[in-house]
């Protein structure tokens, strides 16, 4: 991947964060007066929630300044790799507020109090359109980046106490059962820890530099196997920078007519398309080695 690639992916998910940053300030705003004015714990919880977005959005767009500064000589890989503590802020963020907001449901659900269904009605509705304009700008970028997946999965957690308050709101309009806004608060904060999970999981394997779940190393094997020229290849290794950033090096052994013919430079060409174009691994490197070289060169990796 071209460093002018990634300036223009690191630009787009800045102007999509700023703008998703400005929505959630709003839909903050608007939740604190409609639990002020409704008494409604949901939506508090909501935007206790949303307190927790903006840091973790700002987490998010810092971390998101930080990867498109260039490589140095201290920093070979160049600075994406804090696009993955970015992540790891945001998921442990969203663990402790979903922990949070299943405490102060337990505390309202002993000590009682009135909610107002219509307030809660309409300022849920219009929170989740704020919730739902952000997920769509930032659509674009969470498939690209962890850091945009832990901003996207902050908001998609807001969209689904958005929801959760909407259903309360309407099943306390219409049967008066003040206890559906506190149920509403205990769905959000289950519904939020998978999403946390799930982000800790992709953040966990990437800073144990674990094989990308989407390589598969047998067939990327087997793909280098069958170039011509190639007799045998050990010591692979796969791991991320960052989530879509994935890196690869092996020990190739070829033939003694590739030496021999001075082919070793059409060699690197094929084998580097071949993990670029069936891999998208765009960072690749190879040792090539003649056979004799491989049988002393000791402790291999298959």
């Amino acid at each position: 991947m071209s460093h002018s690639h990634d300036h223009d992916a690191h630009s787009s998910s800045r102007r999509r964060l700023l703008v998703v940053i400005a929505i959630v300030l709003a839909v903050f705003a608007l939740e604190v007066l409609g639990a002020a004015l409704s008494g409604s714990l949901a939506l508090l919880a909501d935007a206790g929630h949303m307190v927790s977005d903006l840091l973790g959005l700002l987490v998010a767009l810092a971390a998101a300044t930080v990867a498109a500064r260039p490589a140095t000589d201290r920093q070979t890989f160049g600075f994406r790799r804090v696009e993955v503590f970015g992540a790891l802020a945001n998921g442990l963020i969203l663990i402790v507020v979903a922990a949070s907001v299943a405490v102060g449901a337990v505390f309202r659900l002993s000590a009682g109090s009135e909610v107002h269904g219509g307030w809660m009605l309409a300022v849920a509705l219009t929170a989740l359109a704020g919730d739902i304009a952000g997920l769509l700008v930032l659509r674009g970028g969470a498939k690209a980046s962890i850091n945009m997946r832990g901003a996207y999965l902050e908001v998609l957690g807001d969209t689904i106490g958005a929801l959760a308050t909407i259903v309360a709101s309407v099943v306390i309009l219409l049967t008066g059962l003040g206890w559906a806004d506190v149920i509403a608060s205990l769905l959000i904060a289950v519904l939020i820890v998978p999403l946390a999970l799930s982000l800790l999981r992709e953040v966990v394997r990437v800073l144990s530099e674990s094989v990308p779940a989407s390589t598969d190393v047998a067939q990327i094997r087997k793909h280098i196997l069958g170039t011509d020229g190639v007799v045998d290849v050990h010591d692979v290794h796969v791991w991320a920078i960052t989530s879509g950033a994935p890196v690869f090096s092996a020990h190739v052994v070829v033939s003694p007519q590739v030496f021999a013919r001075g082919q070793t430079g059409r060699l690197l060409d094929e084998l580097n398309g071949c993990l670029a174009t069936h891999f998208d691994v765009a960072h690749s490197t190879f040792q090539l080695e003649p056979a004799e070289h491989a049988a002393h060169e000791g402790d291999t990796h298959r």
